[in-house]
């Protein structure tokens, strides 16, 4: 019996000559849910997308989507979208001839295609070249073409990477909309904000083996500790120095301002504050508390 689930991955193995880069890999993504599948640079992220959307295929091991191994049956591209760190589109057609040409492939009526350009705010600039679209604008016409054909599960690689706030926002929301309906999504990305933000369970990757496998909430508490924040003016930087102790972290925000990050910890924290309210020429301007993030699990388990 097929799994209901729609990705099982088992003692996955991609070799290069003699280097592996994929080392025994396994994991399950579950129908609905957002799966964060995360790593420093040259983890091997991408190479993963790449096998589990059939695009590489040399590989040993297992890689089930929807049932059947990767590139053996072309109904499965019916139901997956890919969006790539690389804007891969024809720069020299314009929106519509782009859209077009892939509607064609998954046999998607013109209707869809206006919907989609009205919905991520390209209708009226669906006749100009794509080589004229700001950066913004080419990840909008990204997601038109990855829903044109209204997936149920999506290959998110960076999806944000390089875009301002606005544009990496709307990202978010597609996502949520996406899995609002019952999809699935399985996301790499660096930005650990977005990740702590979607996901319901992450995966680290680290030389190409899996390191850790959980909801975010676990890791952060597992790997993770609270921060003490506080902003602080003072004339001389060694006195803030003077008091700090291993996990502390000090950054200079100008005009003799810093940005202090005192490690939570309740046997010694409330001594730092006394010896820095006690310290000549100091000025505490704020004072708040920081949960464990994401990008302090990355930085530790990955480091």
């Amino acid at each position: 019996m097929p799994s209901a689930n729609p990705l099982v991955v088992k003692e996955l193995v991609k070799k290069y000559g003699d280097f592996t880069v994929l080392d025994n890999i396994n994991f399950t993504v579950k129908k609905g849910e957002v799966f964060g599948y995360l790593g420093p640079n040259g983890a091997g992220k991408t190479t993963t997308i790449r096998l589990l959307t059939g695009l590489s295929r040399d590989y040993s091991g297992e890689c089930l989507l929807f049932g059947k191994p990767p590139a053996t049956d072309r109904n499965v591209y019916n139901k997956i979208g890919v969006l790539f760190e690389e804007k891969n589109l024809y720069e020299r057609l314009t929106a519509l001839q782009n859209l077009k040409f892939f509607a064609h492939l998954y046999d998607v009526e013109e209707t869809r295609i206006i919907e989609l350009l009205d919905r991520y705010g390209l209708l009226g600039s669906e006749q100009k070249k794509v080589n004229t679209y700001s950066k913004g604008m080419k990840q909008r016409l990204l997601i038109c073409r990855t829903l044109l054909h209204k997936p149920q599960f999506l290959f998110l690689d960076e999806p944000t990477d390089g875009l301002d706030p606005n544009s990496a926002e709307l990202i978010i929301t597609v996502i949520k909309e996406f899995v609002a309906e019952g999809n699935t999504v399985f996301l790499s990305s660096h930005n650990m904000d977005e990740v702590d933000e979607v996901c319901d369970r992450v995966v680290f990757l680290k030389g190409g083996k899996i390191i850790s496998n959980d909801i975010p909430q676990i890791l952060k508490k597992k790997y993770g500790q609270p921060v003490l924040r506080l902003k602080v003016r003072v004339k001389v930087k060694e006195k803030l120095e003077s008091i700090m102790t291993a996990g502390d972290n000090l950054s200079d925000c100008g005009n003799k301002i810093y940005l202090m990050e005192l490690s939570y910890n309740k046997n010694d924290h409330w001594h730092k504050l006394n010896r820095l309210k006690d310290m000549e020429d100091c000025q505490i301007l704020s004072i708040h508390s920081r949960e464990a993030s994401l990008k302090d699990v990355f930085k530790k388990i990955t480091r």
